[in-house]
C-alpha cells in the first residue's frame, strides 16, 4: 500500500538485466561508450528530431538545472508556475547552476495561464540596467499537482514565450506518464510545440537513476557539456546510464509502465470517490491530490499505508477532511489498491 512516490519504486526487471549485460568487459568512460552511440540514436528516433543534442545525468534535479543554466543568463529571470518542481523541490538548485538567475511565479493555479504567463514576462525588463532581464519559460508535464496539460495549452504557452524570442525547457520527470495520457507522440509533446529542451525521465517509471536532457538545438550542445562537467555531473562510467535508458526504451517499456501507473492511479482514483475523498485536482496522469477524514487517514496509516498528508495533521478532529497526496507508479499491485481501499 505504498503511494508516497513513484521514486520509490523498484528497478524494472528489463532494466536490471540492461545493466547487467552492459556490466562485461570494458567501455570508454565519459559518454564514448557504445551503449551511448546507440542511445543517442534511439532518442532522435523517438522524438524524431535527427540533430538533437542528447545527454544523460543521474537526477531529475541535475537534468533541470543544468538545462536551464544553459539557457539562462545570470542577470536574467526564469518564468514557471508558483508549483513547479524547480521552485518547491530544488533547493535553489537552477538559481545555483545558473549563476543567481532567479525565479519568477507566475501568478495563478498549477498550470500556468497563457494571459498570466503574459503578463509576468511583460513585468519584467521594465527596469532597464536595475532589473532582471527576461529569461526562460519552464514548464512542467506532469505538473506537482497532477495534472497534465493538453497539447493546445502547449503550444499556446510556447508560443507567448516565442512572442518575446524566450526558450521553453519541459520538465518531463513523468513525461511518459503525461504523453500516455494524451496519447500524442513525444515530438508534438516536445518540440513541434515550441519547446527548446527536454528533461526526459525515467527514473520515477522503472530506471534505477537516469534521466536524459534533450535539445533539439544543438548549438546548445558544447555549453551543455561544459555546464554538466563543472557541475560534477559527468559520470566516468556513463555506460551504466545509457544501459538503464536503452533497457528502458526497449520494447516500449517505458509506455509500457506509464500506462500501468496511470491505469493504477485511476482504478485508486474511482475507489476514492466510492468512498466518498473529495478530488483537488483531476488525476489526469498517476498522482492524486483528495481529501477524506482524519478518520480514514488514521486507519489507513495505522495499517501500514504509506502516503503523504497534504494539508493538515494526523490529529485532530475525526471528521475533519485532510487532504492527502497519492502517487500509482507502474509495480504497484491491484490488490495493495483494493486492500487499501477497504481499510478506508
Amino acid at each position: 500500500m505504498f503511494f508516497a512516490s513513484d521514486n520509490s519504486g523498484p528497478v524494472h526487471p528489463q532494466v536490471l538485466r540492461a545493466l547487467t549485460e552492459a556490466n562485461t568487459g570494458y567501455a570508454m568512460g565519459y559518454g564514448a561508450d557504445t551503449q551511448m552511440d546507440n542511445l543517442r540514436q534511439q532518442l532522435r528516433e523517438v522524438f524524431e528530431a535527427p540533430d538533437a543534442a542528447v545527454y544523460l545525468v543521474g537526477t531529475g534535479t541535475a537534468a533541470n538545472a543544468l538545462a536551464l543554466a544553459t539557457l539562462t543568463q545570470p542577470y536574467q529571470t526564469i518564468f514557471c508556475s508558483a508549483h513547479a518542481h524547480i521552485h518547491e523541490d530544488e533547493c535553489n538548485a537552477p538559481e545555483f547552476y545558473s549563476g543567481g538567475a532567479k525565479l519568477t511565479l507566475v501568478p495563478g493555479g498549477d498550470k500556468m495561464a497563457v494571459q498570466a504567463l503574459r503578463s509576468s514576462i511583460l513585468g519584467e525588463e521594465t527596469r532597464g540596467v536595475h532589473g532582471p532581464q527576461r529569461g526562460p519559460v519552464a514548464i512542467s508535464q506532469v505538473t506537482e499537482r497532477g495534472l497534465v496539460y493538453s497539447l493546445e495549452e502547449l503550444r499556446a504557452l510556447c508560443g507567448v514565450a516565442a512572442e518575446y524570442d524566450l526558450p521553453v525547457h519541459l520538465d518531463g520527470a513523468r513525461f511518459a506518464n503525461a504523453l500516455v495520457s494524451l496519447g500524442c507522440s513525444p515530438a508534438e509533446m516536445s518540440w513541434k510545440a515550441g519547446v527548446d529542451v527536454v528533461s526526459f525521465g525515467g527514473t520515477k517509471n522503472g530506471c534505477m537513476g537516469v534521466e536524459a536532457v534533450i535539445f533539439f538545438d544543438p548549438k546548445h550542445a558544447w555549453e551543455f557539456e561544459l555546464r554538466r562537467k563543472r557541475g560534477a555531473h559527468l559520470f566516468s562510467k556513463n555506460r551504466y546510464l545509457a544501459a538503464q535508458m536503452l533497457g528502458y526504451l526497449q520494447d516500449g517499456l517505458w509506455l509500457e509502465t506509464a500506462r500501468k501507473a496511470n491505469e493504477n492511479c485511476a482504478y485508486l482514483a474511482e475507489g476514492l470517490r466510492q468512498a466518498g475523498a473529495e478530488f483537488q485536482h483531476s488525476p489526469d496522469a498517476n498522482m492524486i491530490f483528495a481529501a477524506l477524514p482524519r478518520a480514514c487517514h488514521q486507519r489507513a496509516l495505522a495499517a501500514g499505508a504509506c502516503y503523504h498528508l497534504w494539508d493538515g495533521e494526523l490529529e485532530g478532529p475525526q471528521d475533519e477532511q485532510v487532504t492527502a497526496r497519492f502517487v500509482c507508479d507502474w509495480a504497484i499491485g491491484r490488490d495493495q489498491i483494493d486492500q487499501f481501499l477497504m481499510l478506508l
